[in-house]
């Protein structure tokens, strides 16, 4: 098996204002977990995935493996109470033959198998790869709502999901991360903190994360736009 892929998806819908979890809402009809399976199943090398969803919605995700109709196993797992809980959850039911393990979140509906793929042949080359983006807003610090200090985006990139690693650095950052109890944002921040090497794979704005109400309006004209090719 040359990669596994965890596909994260026991966010709450608390700031999107939905009655259940992020991953089942739907996009144009279509739950966004629904969505993530698909780019994953679109990408050649993966051989197994994990999904990890809140307690009691096991029988919901499986209902979307099966409506997917993917031709290779998929292990669903409650998650835990932060992102970094349930990947690490997760991780730990992915095969021990994986060379690489991609992360995904359910919430970026509209990653592409070629990006994923992409992630996946850089992780190979360097040890970690993430999806980004570079800022193109001006920044600002704030201090007390006023402005203090303009900051120069030269350099900064947004860090988006997928994200890929060698299944044994991966592994080791998580478990240094639990011992040490050290949190991050995402999985690329707990390989750098183990001194791991990331590099960047550039992506576009269209995958985007669904968080707000507003960014549901975008996804369904995204998901539209898409349907219309």
């Amino acid at each position: 098996m040359r990669a596994s892929a965890i596909i994260v998806a026991a966010g709450g819908g608390t700031r999107l204002g939905a009655n259940g979890p992020k991953a089942f809402v739907r996009v144009a009809g279509r739950a966004m977990l629904s969505y993530s399976l698909e780019a994953i199943a679109g990408t050649s090398e993966i051989g197994e995935v994990v999904v990890a969803v809140p307690a009691g919605f096991e029988p919901q995700a499986r209902a979307q493996v099966d409506a997917a109709k993917l031709k290779l196993p998929v292990k669903i797992t409650p998650g835990g109470r932060e992102r970094q809980d349930s990947v690490r959850i997760a991780l730990e039911l992915v095969s021990a033959e994986a060379e690489v393990v991609v992360v995904h979140d359910a919430a970026r509906p509209f990653a592409p198998p070629e990006l994923v793929q992409a992630c996946i042949e850089a992780a190979r080359r360097e040890g970690a790869a993430i999806a980004a983006v570079p800022v193109s807003d001006t920044l600002k610090r704030v201090d007390g709502g006023a402005v203090v200090a303009t900051v120069t985006r030269a350099g900064l990139w947004q860090a988006q999901t997928p994200q890929a690693f060698r299944r044994d650095l991966l592994v080791a950052a998580h478990r240094r991360a639990a011992e040490k109890k050290l949190s991050a944002t995402d999985d690329a921040d707990l390989v750098e903190q183990a001194g791991g090497k990331v590099v960047i794979v550039e992506t576009s704005g269209v995958n985007i994360k669904v968080t707000t109400p507003a960014d549901l309006l975008i996804a369904a004209a995204v998901a539209a736009s898409i349907r219309k090719r």
